[in-house]
């Protein structure tokens, strides 16, 4: 809690928020060998609004709501223990979420426009698991009220508990539950299937995720977003001839691939990357949404001499790399994220977020408080990643083709990358920018 950085965020208070039903006595909540794998890792989504959906969190017409989303999610207010092998798993003890209810000092629009991605993790709270986790809360949602109106909130959790869409899934529900309607993606706490955790049976596949170039670096970082209209996805459609070479390009292809050729420009290298790609809808027998816990496939995609490759051909080696992904290549992939690290970061890493696409629109702009009011921007972001750079490519609110692109990378290669004329002729709006 405090003052944060430059006195724009100042916490001002803290409560609990507990359930309203209390959970199965005894209740455990294990952690798969993937969740083990994405441990070093935080997760953090910023939902912006551009007016307050509630007069007062205190009043029980948005708490009670809130309580009873809460007691279908017993291990989001639940507290982690170590067992006497020294194994973590979640015990159900109903201890509850942290909330912390903060002020902003600027406009929303202002903030967008100047905060840079360290501000912004302003916005979410955060507390590194202690030796003793037994009173941690390892979930926190802080609400952010702006100036003249308009509100951030920030979920956090570490990513051993959780990935992007099952924060996303569980902010829409809590909206969902606040205007008294169905939950559309009730929680599922399932183990994962039997086909992709038996990894015993996985072939070794050792080329396949190579060891990561760099090592461990200090190196500090710089966070930009860009958000991409309909139209300049076009452009860069019929300017580099993409579907004549790539005619299943998606938005996600043609994005990740200018970023990834102009990044590799900046850094002079990066010819491989680490495509990271959520697998619930990927199975014949599909996750569900609601699905708890982690559901990410990692794998290793390499391109000789990229910078010097026309972009329809990244995109169609990303096309074609995400088109093959099946149940072979997702366990094989869990199995090798077993010897990794750090997921996110060791070689420069892209983050495919198409699934959060559902009947065309994207999930995170479904979470709505009040009718009408759609949040106006959503974030996301990976803690403790490795020093060579996170691509996340994400639905933007208008639908259809247009995306928002948010890249983390050391400080002096972002400052390269702001003045990158080929990402700039698209005309994005580059917002939350790393260098100012």
């Amino acid at each position: 809690m405090g003052i944060s950085r430059q006195n724009r965020v100042e916490v001002k208070s803290m409560l609990t928020a507990i359930s309203s039903k209390p959970s199965r006595s005894g209740q455990v909540h294990t952690f798969s060998a993937l969740d083990n794998a994405v441990t070093p890792h935080t997760v953090h989504v910023i939902f912006y609004y551009p007016r307050s959906p509630f007069k007062s969190f205190d009043l029980d017409s948005v708490r009670i709501p809130l309580s009873e989303l809460l007691s279908m999610y017993p291990p989001v207010i639940g507290r982690v223990n170590k067992t006497q092998e020294g194994i973590l798993e979640v015990k159900c003890n109903d201890a509850g979420l942290r909330v912390l209810k903060a002020k902003v000092s600027v406009g929303i629009d202002e903030w967008l426009r100047s905060a840079d991605g360290h501000e912004e993790s302003d916005l979410t709270a955060w507390e590194d698991m202690p030796e003793d986790p037994s009173t941690w809360s390892p979930f926190r949602m802080q609400i952010n009220e702006f100036e003249g109106g308009g509100v951030a909130i920030g979920l956090s959790c570490p990513h051993m508990h959780a990935d992007a869409t099952t924060l996303t899934v569980l902010l829409k529900s809590w909206t969902e539950a606040q205007r008294r309607q169905c939950i559309t993606q009730p929680p599922s706490f399932f183990p994962m299937p039997y086909n992709l955790t038996d990894t015993d049976a996985v072939n070794s596949d050792r080329d396949s995720f190579s060891k990561p170039i760099a090592g461990p670096v200090s190196t500090k970082t710089a966070t930009a977003t860009f958000r991409f209209s309909g139209s300049a996805f076009t452009r860069c459609i019929n300017e580099h001839s993409i579907h004549e070479i790539s005619p299943k390009a998606t938005p996600f292809d043609v994005f990740a691939a200018l970023f990834w050729t102009r990044v590799a420009l900046v850094k002079d290298k990066s010819d491989r990357v680490c495509l990271c790609v959520d697998f619930r809808r990927l199975l014949s027998n599909p996750l569900p949404y609601g699905f708890f816990g982690n559901a990410l496939n990692f794998s290793s995609l390499e391109m000789a001499n990229v910078v010097e490759v026309a972009i329809g051909h990244v995109a169609r080696l990303l096309n074609e790399h995400v088109s093959s992904l099946n149940v072979e290549k997702i366990r094989s992939g869990l199995k090798r994220a077993r010897s990794q690290e750090k997921m996110y970061g060791k070689d420069l890493t892209i983050v495919n977020m198409e699934h959060m696409i559902v009947e065309g629109e994207p999930l995170m702009y479904q979470a709505v408080f009040e009718e009408g009011v759609k949040p106006m921007h959503v974030s996301y972001r990976i803690g403790n990643d490795g020093g060579e750079g996170v691509i996340m490519v994400i639905p933007s609110p208008e639908k259809g083709f247009g995306r928002t692109v948010s890249v983390t990378l050391p400080e002096e290669e972002m400052s390269k990358l702001l003045s990158d004329q080929e990402i700039l002729r698209l005309e994005p709006e580059v917002i939350l920018k790393g260098v100012k």
